[in-house]
Parts: C-alpha cells; sequence; structure tokens
C-alpha cells in the first residue's frame, strides 16, 4: 500500500513538472482546434452558424428587391399625348404576305411583314416609318377582316423610335401596349389606340405615353387632323421638302 502511495505521488509530480515545463515554453492550447472540438462536440452551434448565414443573405435579397420596386414607382406618370398617320403609298413592297399555312384563306401562322410611311397628326411633317411584323391568329369571315399579333416600331428620325405590341384587328379600333422606346422615347410606357381607315393604307394612331424624361417636342404636336378615309399628307411632306420633314427623317 505504501509502496503504492508513493508510486502515485511520483506521477502526480511528472505530470505536475511536464505541465509547468509546456507552460514555461510557451506551448498553448490552439484556438482553431478547440472551436472545431467544440462545434463537433455540439452541432446545434453549427447549425445555428448556418443559419444566421443564410438569414442574413435573405435580408440583401429583400434590400434588392425593394430598390427594384423603388426604381419603377419614380418613373414619370405624366400622360402625353402623340397623334400620327401611318400611310401605306404602295411605293415600299408593303405588305408582303407569307402564307405559311399553305391554305387559300388567311389562317394560323400566316406572316405578313410591312414597312409604311409615318406624318405628324397634323399630316404637315413627314417624319419617319413603321417596321414590324404580323402574325395571323384568327380569320374572322363573319367580320370580313383577321385577328393578328403585332410586334412593330414607330421610327422619328433623330428623336428615335417607340416599340408597341398586341392585338391587331383589321375591322374594328384597338389598343396595343407601347412597351419601350429609344433617344427621347427612352423609358416610355403605355398604350396606342389604333384606328382602322382603309386597310391596309391608312390608319391613325393616338399614343397615350408615359415615363418620359421631357415634354415631346412641338413639331410633333400639330392639331391633328380629323381621321376619315380621304386623308392625305401635305404636297410638302410627301415630297420630303426640307422645311416638311423632321431632322434626319427615317425613310
Amino acid at each position: 500500500m505504501a509502496a503504492y502511495s508513493s508510486s502515485a505521488l511520483r506521477s502526480i509530480s511528472s505530470v505536475k513538472a511536464s505541465a509547468a515545463r509546456s507552460h514555461t515554453c510557451g506551448v498553448v492550447p490552439n484556438k482553431a482546434s478547440l472551436l472545431s472540438f467544440k462545434l463537433a462536440q455540439n452541432p446545434c452551434l453549427l447549425t445555428k452558424s448556418t443559419s444566421l448565414g443564410s438569414f442574413s443573405g435573405t435580408n440583401r435579397s429583400f434590400s434588392c428587391k425593394s430598390q427594384a420596386a423603388s426604381t419603377e414607382d419614380s418613373r414619370p406618370t405624366k400622360v402625353q399625348e402623340l397623334s400620327v398617320y401611318e400611310i401605306n403609298e404602295r411605293d415600299r413592297g408593303s405588305p408582303a404576305y407569307l402564307r405559311l399555312s399553305q391554305k387559300a384563306v388567311n389562317s394560323l401562322g400566316d406572316l405578313v411583314p410591312f414597312s409604311n410611311k409615318l406624318y405628324t397628326g397634323d399630316l404637315q411633317k413627314r417624319v419617319g416609318i413603321t417596321a414590324g411584323l404580323c402574325v395571323l391568329i384568327q380569320n374572322k369571315p363573319e367580320k370580313k377582316g383577321d385577328r393578328y399579333e403585332a410586334i412593330y416600331s414607330f421610327y422619328f428620325g433623330d428623336y428615335g423610335h417607340i416599340a408597341v405590341q398586341g392585338s391587331y384587328l383589321t375591322y374594328e379600333d384597338t389598343y396595343l401596349a407601347v412597351t419601350g422606346g429609344s433617344g427621347i422615347f427612352e423609358g416610355v410606357y403605355g398604350q396606342v389606340k389604333l384606328q382602322q381607315l382603309v386597310f391596309p393604307f391608312k390608319l391613325f394612331y393616338t399614343f397615350y405615353l408615359k415615363g418620359l424624361k421631357a415634354d415631346l417636342p412641338e413639331e410633333l404636336l400639330g392639331k391633328a387632323v380629323e381621321p376619315s378615309p380621304a386623308v392625305e399628307p401635305s404636297p410638302a411632306a410627301k415630297a420630303c421638302e426640307p422645311h416638311a420633314v423632321i431632322a434626319n427623317y427615317t425613310n
């Protein structure tokens, strides 16, 4: 028993001496190792850490969405009206009817690319052209017309262009969405009313534009001539005389 006690005391003394030497030499426990050990021993800590990281990411995403919504809401909402005439003068090879359906009557899938001349609402100035594509959706024999899905643009020379899309009915008035633009029309949205005067040669449009950064130029805003099948552009505008066109009008 005494021998055992002496041996135990020697072991304890040896451990203390070893610990003292380690402390004297500057050997300290590694913090990273301790942290890894704690996480391994307690999975809840790891779960909480991961959850906090995900929550932080969610907050950042929410913040971005809020900023985008704020930017969209800040767009100008003032409505500006613009009237133009689209006239097919039979000198542009338009429209071109592509019967992809290969049927004798107008049918779903037929395509109609087109480009016509564009004049101000008062018919005193040539401003540019229209250019786009109509896809036939449905023939309406009882109404002697067709329903198209139309995608096209209105070009205004140096001022830029307006893009529209929507339903085009050859037998009644319709509205299309204004989907964007360039130049002074950058950021534009709204709608445009299409009035069929003589299919497919004369159409009258009234734009209701929002999102414009400035007022429309006066030369585009002359008092519109009352729409009728008999309307014609002024001889000067039709001849594209210098005083009867806008700057670098699109041709």
